[in-house]
């Protein structure tokens, strides 16, 4: 039982009523309203019906209300009409107190709604380049794409997470000359991380390196073509290089609870010719033209209504080079089956949680795997500086489909993150007295994400260890490991996605304000009050019904909420809506832990009512953090 059948329940009785007087159908919904004294729903639906037949919504609210029938055993306890205009409902609150509290005990999935039917959705998130190790924005990216395919799973969605790997690039071609041609030792030193190594020392350097010494340059040219030859010595080097790479870079996404369903190679891409394909479809078709003349004179543009001349719109140069346009459509085209799958798969590895992650290959070998593409829609979540360029993907596709597929191939933009001076300065850049610092790779002003969560795990794990000095030292890294996650992930998903996110350290660990270690500290005390209990709750209508405190009365109605919340997450892909709604919920119970004894409450009936209430809390909080991808302690 949820506030949704309560909703649901006020929206069929004024249906019911409009047709049986006659009054044209209106759509509406029931909305709670401003304050508690004008009851748990109101309906505005007269308003507008008053606006078509022309009497006053009064009226029309004193006859609707005149012939509502409330069914027997509904949720509804009374309505009423309120000017001038409105239709007022009350729950039977004993009864939805029970039903609620009733199901979420004997329901540990209490939230899921299955409104996704089996729609299979490709999700692609991550896809850095692997010559680098990921900085601290990647990590926006890598949460929010996870959390949306956990909300899409939870909702009924047959979701497959796709990690796309440009291991073809220029980056690559940098790396091979640093090993290659500028005697960079393939092993660093100290043990450093491989990922950390070739993006901070060997290709910064070699970037450097290529404005003294010419040969270098003449180094890349030279590398840069024998990397089109997949079967050279430099190609199977590269991809020998980039897969320990993105090794390393996995350990990293693994860290904050990220998995993936299938790595796409843009090497196999490229060696199954899907390019080739599409483009002669473009140029048949008139999506594609040869520019005669102008700035873009020898090269094969797309021209698309409403968007401006640019680059991205160029997708042969006029050298006979495909720009990165192209490179992009055909893995776009893959997913939303306009092009054949050409791709075999391979086992590339096993993940943390024992799910197998697989890979592109161009090797058919009648290996059995999952079914990847095409999906019914495909979710791309890059940053918002590449909205222009999935906008024009999309309206390619169009081209060549002959169907509008833009509402299936989403683009799920966010903004940028910052760094606050305080945590610029304490990770040893120079903040020059600003509020915030931007981060830039080619001014060296970005933080590992590896170091964050380092540094975060650190600071974790001497604030839990003041509070648990018995504990172990197994325990104490585990348990400041799960902080350091919340308190990364939470931050990065709270945000609207078009707000920019200034990171800082202190803040983002904190155990009040709207923090992730602040929902896990109370669900941790509410797992106290559960273990010190020593009994499974459980609930009675009687024991539901004396629930009455303002806090109680509130905490009820929230838990009962939250499939409407996980809903509308799913629909508008918003882990944000989870994240708020949890902080929501655990500021409630808070105020309810203040206010009314538990343990201590010497009615039999009433302790266990309200035991049963902090076990229904227990179960929506560790069921919404799991979606956020957060772990919910037990202790901290």
């Amino acid at each position: 039982m949820s506030f949704r059948e309560l909703r649901d329940q006020v929206k069929k009785c004024v249906e019911d009523s409009i047709a049986e007087n006659g009054l044209p159908p209106v759509d509406f919904e029931p909305v709670e309203p401003p304050r508690p004294e004008y009851g748990d729903l109101s309906v505005s639906v007269c308003f507008t019906l008053a606006s078509q037949i022309g009497v006053k919504p009064i009226e029309v609210a004193e006859k609707v209300a005149s012939k509502i029938l409330v069914p027997e055993k509904s949720l509804i306890e009374k309505f009423w009409v309120h000017p001038p205009g409105y239709i007022n409902f009350k729950g039977d609150y004993s009864r939805y107190a029970y039903f609620t509290l009733r199901d979420v005990l004997r329901d540990r999935d209490y939230g899921r709604v299955e409104i996704g039917e089996g729609v299979k959705i490709g999700v692609e998130h991550t896809s850095v380049n692997p010559n680098k190790a990921l900085h601290y924005g990647h990590l926006r990216n890598v949460v929010l794409g996870d959390s949306i395919s956990r909300i899409l799973a939870f909702t009924g969605h047959n979701v497959q997470v796709l990690n796309y790997i440009d291991d073809s690039g220029l980056q690559v071609a940098d790396l091979i000359v640093g090993f290659n041609y500028a005697d960079f030792p393939i092993e660093p030193e100290g043990g450093e991380k491989f990922d950390h190594y070739c993006g901070d020392t060997v290709y910064v350097k070699v970037n450097e390196q290529y404005g003294s010494r010419k040969d270098l340059v003449e180094a890349q040219k030279k590398v840069l073509r024998e990397l089109e030859d997949h079967k050279s010595d430099t190609a199977r080097f590269a991809a020998q290089l980039t897969r320990r790479i993105l090794r390393e870079q996995l350990k990293t996404c693994w860290r904050v609870g990220a998995r993936y369903d299938l790595l796409n190679f843009e090497s196999h891409i490229l060696q199954a010719k899907m390019w080739n394909y599409l483009f002669e479809q473009l140029k048949s078709k008139g999506v594609a033209v040869l520019e005669a003349d102008g700035k873009y004179a020898g090269c094969w543009i797309v021209r698309i209504e409403g968007e401006e001349e640019g680059e991205e719109k160029v997708l042969v140069r006029s050298d006979g080079t495909a720009t990165y346009v192209a490179k992009d459509i055909p893995y776009a085209a893959w997913k939303l089956g306009v092009i054949r799958d050409e791709f075999g798969y391979s086992v590339f590895g096993e993940q943390p949680d024992g799910s197998r992650l697989w890979s592109t290959s161009m090797e058919k070998v009648g290996v059995e795997h999952p079914e990847f593409a095409p999906y019914s829609k495909a979710i791309t979540v890059i940053d918002v500086r590449q909205g222009r360029l999935q906008r024009i993907i999309g309206r390619i596709l169009s081209g060549i489909s002959g169907d509008s597929i833009l509402d299936r191939y989403v683009h799920l933009g966010y903004a940028v993150v910052f760094l606050s001076g305080s945590t610029a300065e304490e990770l040893g850049f120079e903040s020059e007295g600003k509020r915030f610092v931007s981060m830039s790779g080619r001014r060296g002003v970005y933080v590992n994400a590896d170091v964050i969560l380092d540094t975060l795990h650190k600071k974790a794990y001497e604030e839990t260890k003041k509070r648990n000095l018995d504990a172990s030292e197994e325990w104490l890294h585990n348990t400041a490991e799960k902080i350091a996650v919340a308190a990364v992930r939470f931050d990065l998903l709270k945000q609207d996605l078009d707000k920019t996110i200034v990171f800082d350290l202190e803040r983002a660990l904190a155990l009040e304000g709207e923090t992730g270690p602040y929902l896990q500290y109370t669900y941790a005390r509410a797992s106290r009050i559960i273990e010190k209990a020593g009994v499974e709750p459980s609930i009675m209508l009687d024991g539901a019904s004396r629930l009455l405190d303002s806090s109680e009365v509130a905490l009820v109605k929230e838990i009962s909420k939250f499939y409407l919340y996980v809903e509308e997450a799913a629909k508008n892909l918003s882990p944000k809506i989870v994240a708020r709604y949890l902080y929501n919920l655990v500021s409630i119970f808070n105020m309810f832990y203040e206010r009314m004894p538990v343990l201590k409450e010497s009615d039999m009936t009433v302790r266990s009512a309200r035991l049963a209430l902090v076990k229904s809390f227990q179960t929506v909080v560790r069921n919404g953090l799991s979606l956020l991808g957060i772990e919910a302690p037990e202790r901290i």
